[in-house]
């Protein structure tokens, strides 16, 4: 694969740079246990096709949306989520793209790692 195709390719994956890295500097901002959910699911997101980079950027760009806001109103991050956070992200990436293929690993991956967030709020909490 040439630099080109990569980079067409790459910029499908995860939209125009410029957004990207606004977005990344969003999440950047966000408290620890929100911005280690939110990457969590980025990870998870990553396993879908998208169906244009616009829809992408916006999928993203939303995410750090919702995770800003619950900062601001001291959302717990399973009132997010709920119990299952796969279903979650796969409802959330409904709204923008279709198709992908996402492996037991991710799901696992993200399952862990909001159990591991809210262990984390739990012990805040106290």
């Amino acid at each position: 694969m040439s630099d080109v195709e990569k980079g067409g390719f790459i910029s499908k994956v995860i939209g125009p740079k410029k957004r990207w890295r606004g977005y990344k500097a969003r999440v950047k901002e966000l408290p620890e246990n929100q911005r280690t959910a939110v990457e969590a699911i980025e990870r998870y997101l990553m396993h879908f096709v998208p169906t244009d980079a616009d829809s992408n950027a916006s999928m993203f760009e939303d995410l750090a949306d919702l995770f800003e806001q619950a900062a601001v109103n001291g959302t717990p991050i399973r009132e997010i989520v709920g119990e299952d956070p796969v279903e979650f992200a796969e409802a959330f990436v409904q709204n923008y793209a279709e198709g992908g293929y996402v492996p037991a690993r991710a799901r696992k991956q993200l399952t862990d790692a909001i159990a591991h967030v809210e262990e984390a709020e739990g012990d805040v909490q106290s």
